[in-house]
């Protein structure tokens, strides 16, 4: 089974489609719809903008959802997948490529996702942390034991996690997680605490704006962030989609899953190509995979 996995968000770096919309007509095009429906030209901050202007989470996930959409709309020799999965915001790429949503349709709610969640980042100082080398429950037990708010966000492989919440939480854990003999404990460059309670106040927004629009039966099973389990009914995509914004991120066991479910061949579409496929290399390194 073909499986396409889609990057999120910090899989974004400056130039990026650039050599696609240069000399495809089909790249071209879909780009200058992208622009249009944003009403800006974000092709413009993805091919000359700086690592700073890329990084804005307003400017980053539409960025990177419509990088990953370019590649799969261009790519001449690309099968058709049999199931697919995307990391957190690239759930909306994988939700396009099972043909759940139109693509005019997703990248609006992307953009409405990342202003909701720029947003919710100004009003608590919050952040994120990447936690290597110890088990899961040894960094649940952390996060549980202090007061302030902090959460297993990305279930990324095994013996990688990422924690979410507010920074003088994250600077706790850091310190005891280190204690704890973590090979890496350390705080992420990003605008706040993805995919914890702390997006609360982003999720009405996106909710309402999910509800308003139609999603489609899939092409083929799609692996939601929320459980990492196969979902083929079209009114609990939707309402998965709605839960993703505060719930962590069960890649470990979507990929697992996959595997399980007889996919046996991977496709990371968009970003540099390597980043989701190291994760899987972390379950199966025998696992065939390419980047697109």
């Amino acid at each position: 089974m073909k499986a396409f996995l889609f990057p999120g968000q910090g899989s974004q770096f400056v130039g990026m489609g650039k050599d696609l919309y240069d000399v495809n007509s089909k790249a071209k095009e879909i780009f200058e719809q992208a622009n249009e429906i944003l009403g800006f030209s974000l092709s413009d901050v993805m091919f000359e903008g700086t690592e700073d202007e890329l990084k804005a989470t307003n400017v980053t996930q539409p960025a990177v959802f419509l990088h990953s959409m370019v590649k799969l709309f261009t790519s001449e020799d690309m099968v058709q997948p049999e199931a697919v999965a995307g990391h957190s915001l690239g759930e909306f790429s994988a939700l396009v490529a099972a043909g759940v949503l139109r693509f005019e349709d997703a990248l609006p709610l992307v953009s409405q996702r990342a202003q909701e969640m720029q947003k919710a980042c100004t009003m608590t100082d919050s952040t994120m942390a990447a936690i290597v080398g110890l088990e899961d429950a040894v960094v649940e037990k952390v996060c549980a034991d202090i007061t302030d708010t902090i959460v297993a966000a990305n279930y990324n492989c095994p013996g990688q996690l990422v924690i979410s919440g507010t920074k003088p939480a994250i600077a706790q854990a850091v310190e005891q997680l280190k204690a704890a003999g973590a090979r890496m404990a350390i705080e992420l460059s990003v605008g706040g605490a993805f995919h914890s309670p702390l997006m609360d106040p982003a999720r009405e927004g996106l909710q309402a704006a999910i509800e308003k629009i139609h999603f489609n039966a899939p092409i083929c099973p799609i692996y939601q962030n929320v459980d990492g389990i196969a979902e083929t009914d079209p009114e609990r995509i939707q309402q998965k989609l709605m839960q993703q914004l505060t719930a962590p991120v069960q890649w470990t066991s979507t990929l697992q899953n996959m595997i399980k479910d007889g996919c046996n061949h991977f496709y990371e579409i968009g970003g540099k190509g390597n980043v989701l496929r190291g994760m899987l290399k972390r379950i199966d390194r025998k696992m065939p995979s390419e980047a697109v």
